[in-house]
């Protein structure tokens, strides 16, 4: 069984990389496990400046998933580098992929360029996504010629490979995606959280403090499914797709998709071992489907 890929160039061991807000910095769930295991993981979305993230409550549980609006909290880059990259090192022998948010174009450029000269860094993901901040994030991820701006912004001051990662907040995730890679994207990731609100009967308001937050897990597999179908169709870049995935089938569907690799996210807010066991099970789920290597089934759904 072959559960290699290669993403932007880089050789990955299997396709399964923990998403960005659920794995931290990676040495909190190497308390648990050897995380070495791992494809790769994307770091916890990170700002030019420390964010303290949005005021609590900022989860909420739902049938088939959760809602989060946590705000990109986080220790800003400067911290990332000096900080939470060393302790990396001690656990993960890999490249990371760096999730970058930001409130402005320049902002993006300046984080950017900052995690590209680390030597730990394999790719930067780009969020043009986040629905949880206001004035920046998911803004620029919904109209193509902003989404574009922060790609052409970032690629002029990088040298690795840049993904950018999707908001399915809108009406054409394609024009958004071609955008992308006319801009110079090395590749995309989809698709973020989903916008979405609770009300708490008690009191009768609404359950977050930030109104709306994002709604991840089981509920929005078969709509990132089907964006990651749609995109593959439109671009000629690879495809991290995410979105509700929790099982070593979910991976196989969504890599039928188009997807080169995939990421699982609130699986590991759910269970610390999820990444870990959704590997362990993958050459048994291939063996059952008649798979032999991973690569082979990449955008296989496709006529």
């Amino acid at each position: 069984m072959d559960l290699s890929v290669s993403l932007c160039g880089t050789e990955l061991a299997n396709p399964v990389i923990p998403a960005s807000g659920t794995f931290g910095y990676g040495y909190e769930f190497a308390e648990y496990y050897d995380i070495d295991c791992l494809g790769t993981f994307s770091f916890k979305g990170t700002t030019r400046e420390p964010r303290f993230g949005n005021p609590q409550p900022r989860i909420a549980e739902c049938a088939g998933g959760m809602l989060n609006a946590v705000g990109l909290q986080n220790p800003g880059v400067e911290a990332v580098i000096s900080q939470e990259l060393p302790r990396l090192a001690k656990c993960f022998h890999k490249p990371v992929m760096a999730n970058v948010s930001g409130f402005s174009v320049e902002d993006y450029a300046y984080t950017c360029a900052k995690l590209d000269a680390q030597a730990q860094v394999g790719w930067l993901e780009v969020n043009i996504s986040c629905p949880n901040v206001h004035g920046g994030g998911m803004s620029f991820g919904t109209d193509p010629a902003a989404a574009a701006a922060v790609i052409r912004a970032v690629k002029a001051v990088t040298t690795k490979p840049v993904l950018a990662k999707l908001s399915p907040n809108v009406t054409d995730i394609v024009s958004i995606a071609r955008a992308c890679q006319d801009a110079g994207a090395d590749g995309l990731s989809l698709i973020n959280t989903l916008q979405a609100m609770r009300i708490d009967l008690k009191t009768r308001k609404p359950l977050l403090a930030n109104v709306t937050g994002g709604l991840s897990g089981p509920a929005v597999f078969p709509v990132a499914l089907r964006m990651v179908y749609q995109v593959y169709e439109a671009v000629s870049i690879p495809i991290v797709g995410l979105g509700g995935v929790s099982s070593a089938e979910d991976v196989l569907e969504m890599m039928l998709a188009g997807a080169t690799a995939v990421q699982a996210g609130a699986a590991n807010l759910i269970d610390p071992y999820a990444c870990r066991d959704i590997i362990a099970a993958l050459p048994g789920v291939m063996e059952k489907y008649g798979i032999q290597n991973l690569r082979d089934i990449i955008g296989g759904a496709h006529g």
